[in-house]
């Protein structure tokens, strides 16, 4: 498998608006770089390729792991994970102050799969949001 240049990860850090696809931290609120992100994990068949990456958090990125759909218990079906390339986050998810919420099945499947209202999170998204630096603009 090829490896990621420097100018495609640039192009996807521009396209993604510096923030991850998932739970919208920006990168001028992360200590840590935010990744890139097979949205097709490489141990699935997913490659390099431009319309397989995109930008998470370690937090995102980690709790997805090789995930790439769940079982959505409202509608009683399995459903993909949000892809963060191709759908609206808008349509999908909400805040309900700081908690993310799926307005959707896949968005529900996304908040309960990669976790995006942990433990570790929800208390800084909050103290962000008191300061008025988060939710990032659409």
């Amino acid at each position: 498998m090829s490896k990621i240049s420097d100018t495609l990860k640039k192009k996807i850090r521009l396209a993604a608006k510096n923030r991850c696809g998932y739970c919208l931290l920006p990168q001028s609120l992360n200590p840590n770089w935010l990744e890139i992100e097979h949205i097709l994990p490489t141990a699935l068949g997913g490659t390099n390729d431009e319309e397989n990456l995109w930008l998470a958090c370690r937090l995102c990125n980690g709790y997805k792991g090789v995930k790439v759909e769940g079982f959505d218990k409202i509608t009683k079906r399995r459903v993909k994970i949000f892809n963060p390339r191709t759908q609206n986050w808008a349509e999908h998810f909400e805040w309900d102050f700081e908690k993310v919420v799926g307005k959707t099945a896949c968005g529900r499947v996304t908040v309960e799969a990669l976790k995006l209202n942990n433990e570790i999170i929800l208390p800084i998204r909050k103290r962000w949001i008191t300061v008025g630096w988060f939710p990032p603009p659409n």
